[in-house]
């Protein structure tokens, strides 16, 4: 997605997402909607919604009379959050190996492709946009509205995590690769490999869960000030 085409909502959203995962916003670091506003020139509306977004992902929250703060992440919530997006991606990825139509592959196989573009140009901040578009192909093609919301629902919270994870060395091609069998398994109808494909690609475990701990208290810890 490139810059121009991003609302003045989301880009002051990117932009304070980044901040608060690399440490330079810090747990309960009260966000000054005025000073923002003058810093990206923009009205109060794009700053209330990037808010509100901010509020949705659990990055942020909001105390009635004294204003929004960067929230205090929690390791163990998160940590299950993601055991059970693992579990949701899991089903939509055994159903649309199912139900896939024509027009649906031919959209994932398209949204693979701008992924693979992304990975080969190492631009993670348009990578994590196109990862998106692809995991909601997938959605989409399980044909089960209830299920598509709720795991849309979920990756809303998770969205600046995923985009943490983006940024550990190499995480950004060993996810093509990842990408790449679970269109294989879809493209080839194989449901319990497209399921077992998908939770593999979500579920952090391993070495993937010492980086993304290591990376979440990097983002905890309280920045140094000079002198």
């Amino acid at each position: 997605m490139a810059e121009s085409k991003r609302s003045n909502a989301q880009r002051l959203r990117d932009s304070l997402e980044d901040d608060i995962i690399n440490g330079r916003r810090v747990p309960g670091e009260r966000l000054d909607p005025d000073e923002l506003g003058r810093t990206f020139n923009v009205s109060r509306t794009p700053v209330r919604e990037a808010f509100q977004q901010l509020v949705a992902s659990g990055l942020v929250t909001v105390s009635p009379k004294k204003g929004t703060f960067v929230a205090k992440v929690g390791i163990d919530q998160l940590i299950e959050m993601f055991e059970v997006m693992a579990e949701l991606e899991g089903m939509c990825g055994r159903l649309a190996a199912r139900r896939i139509s024509d027009p649906e592959l031919a959209e994932l196989q398209a949204a693979h492709k701008r992924c693979e573009a992304a990975a080969h140009a190492g631009d993670t901040d348009e990578y994590y946009y196109e990862n998106e578009a692809f995991h909601d192909c997938i959605y989409a093609a399980s044909h089960n509205t209830f299920l598509a919301s709720e795991a849309r629902q979920l990756k809303q919270r998770l969205k600046p995590y995923r985009r943490l994870q983006l940024q550990v060395r190499q995480r950004m091609h060993n996810s093509l690769s990842e990408h790449q069998t679970i269109v294989d398994a879809i493209t080839q109808g194989d449901a319990v490999l497209a399921e077992q494909a998908l939770c593999d690609h979500v579920l952090i475990q391993g070495e993937r869960f010492s980086d993304f701990v290591a990376s979440v208290r990097r983002m905890e810890a309280p920045v140094s000030q000079p002198g």
